[in-house]
């Protein structure tokens, strides 16, 4: 089954073009690290689900769309220059004149403008697939043609393949601002996206950008780095990895998969995710790990609600069994304790089969309402990932994204209140209501997450 890819915007594009080198890369290295059938397998299950083979080339099922075209010819140049991989001719939609950074520009003018353009590249990658696994679209939310464009292609997505998974993959703004209205367009993005996908995963670039720094050791970051980290993490959450105990027997839908594990309820579905190891290749070459190390590091992260191994509060604990309600709510309070609705463990590499996530079980650290039994997979690949001989990712539906939500939403509040540019907004065609609309189901799924 076949993953069909929509890159939406200058981000959306940018990552997408890394997304695929990773997981090109990913396959072909795993067919010569492990010779044979295991290699062999994974390769093949990677490449039906993201590439399609003809005239020994492979060619992304992807569909590129942004406004203004200098992004998009980069990404395809780029690809072909790979001599592994490219996009297909005519796969791409652009024009000359971007958003401005208006969501309302996107999603009431260029949207609806050039849908039956765009709706007919996407319906030529669906029809090339033997299956569609899912439809997986990537953009921001601070700008115009990624978020309000992109908000409406996923509306329409869902209008035509009423019965395909749609997973749309978000990059938040960094919090100090990259543009003025980007909380704007960030509320609208998200209240929207929340009616029409069924998850939504985001990464902050405040976050990313931490990674790069500590972890990675970048001394100059570029929005290129912070892509390759963000594609890193998609990579080791969308490659083969067996669901149910059999090692080499790849699950033939991942999209499915993961939202049959996490996405249980409408209002929950906001998606986070962390990998373990991340540095640089230079300190890759004389680290070890050990499973028990990296499972530890990584449940303390859920736990304490960290991003990165450097750093986490090891002082956060799981409220014990047993503790009154109000106790418990008051120590988590304090503690800053993350609860989780559902997590997905992806372990890959060396001796995998011996890995233990017994400590992922723990009544405590899930929702009363979902046994822990049921709100926790583990899925496993003996195949290493991306140059690490073992790594962890934890895809979770969580608290994580709590705080940040709420700070955009409050900080688009305040704007709203003075009603700062808001006219920007409403010569496109979104009123006042249409805002109000907006913080008021996103104030819902704040309430929902916090009442976990």
């Amino acid at each position: 089954m076949s993953i069909v890819t929509v890159q939406l915007g200058q981000c959306g594009n940018q990552v997408g073009q890394e997304l695929f080198s990773v997981l090109i890369s990913d396959s072909l290295e795993a067919q010569r690290q492990c010779r044979g059938e295991p290699g062999r397998a994974y390769r093949d299950c990677s490449l039906e689900r993201f590439f399609r083979e003809h005239n020994e080339a492979s060619y992304a099922r992807a569909v590129l769309v942004d406004m203004e075209p200098k992004v998009i010819t980069h990404a395809v140049a780029t690809a072909a220059k790979s001599s592994t991989w490219k996009y297909e001719d005519g796969s791409y939609f652009c024009q000359k004149q971007g958003s401005g950074n208006n969501w309302a520009n996107g999603f009431c003018v260029h949207g609806p403008r050039h849908e039956e353009a765009v709706s007919d590249l996407i319906r030529r990658q669906v029809e090339r697939c033997d299956r569609l696994a899912g439809i997986l679209t990537m953009m921001s939310v601070a700008g115009g043609t990624g978020s309000g464009m992109g908000t409406y292609i996923t509306q329409c997505l869902r209008d035509s393949y009423p019965h395909s998974f749609i997973l749309n993959q978000l990059t938040w703004p960094y919090g100090t601002g990259e543009v003025i209205v980007q909380n704007y367009n960030s509320v609208l993005t998200l209240s929207h996206l929340y009616q029409w996908s069924d998850a939504i995963l985001v990464h902050e670039n405040d976050t990313v950008h931490k990674i790069c720094a500590k972890l990675m050791n970048i001394k100059h970051i570029s929005f290129c780095d912070v892509n390759k980290i963000i594609a890193h993490q998609l990579g080791s959450m969308l490659q083969p990895a067996d669901t149910v105990g059999t090692l080499g027997h790849y699950t033939r839908n991942p999209v499915g998969e993961l939202l049959k594990n996490l996405v249980c309820h409408s209002e929950y579905k906001l998606l986070s995710l962390s990998t373990i190891p991340q540095m640089s290749s230079s300190s890759l070459a004389y680290s070890s790990f050990t499973w028990p190390g990296l499972l530890k590091h990584l449940r303390q992260m859920l736990v304490a609600n960290a991003r990165m191994e450097e750093g986490i509060d090891w002082q956060v604990r799981v409220p014990l069994n047993g503790q009154p309600a109000l106790e418990r709510m008051a120590e988590k309070t304090k503690q800053g304790f993350n609860k989780s609705l559902a997590n997905v463990l992806i372990l890959r590499g060396k001796d995998v089969s011996g890995a233990d996530p017994e400590a992922f079980l723990h009544p405590g650290l899930y929702s009363s309402w979902l046994p822990a039994g049921t709100a926790f997979s583990t899925w496993r690949s003996p195949v290493p990932f991306n140059g690490y001989e073992k790594s962890a990712t934890l895809v979770s539906n969580s608290q994580s994204l709590l705080k940040p939500l709420d700070n955009i939403v409050g900080k688009a509040w305040n704007m709203f209140a003075s009603k700062a540019y808001v006219h920007q907004y409403t010569k496109f065609g979104i009123s006042e209501e249409d805002f109000l609309d907006s913080f008021t189901a996103l104030e819902q799924v704040i309430s929902s997450y916090r009442h976990l």
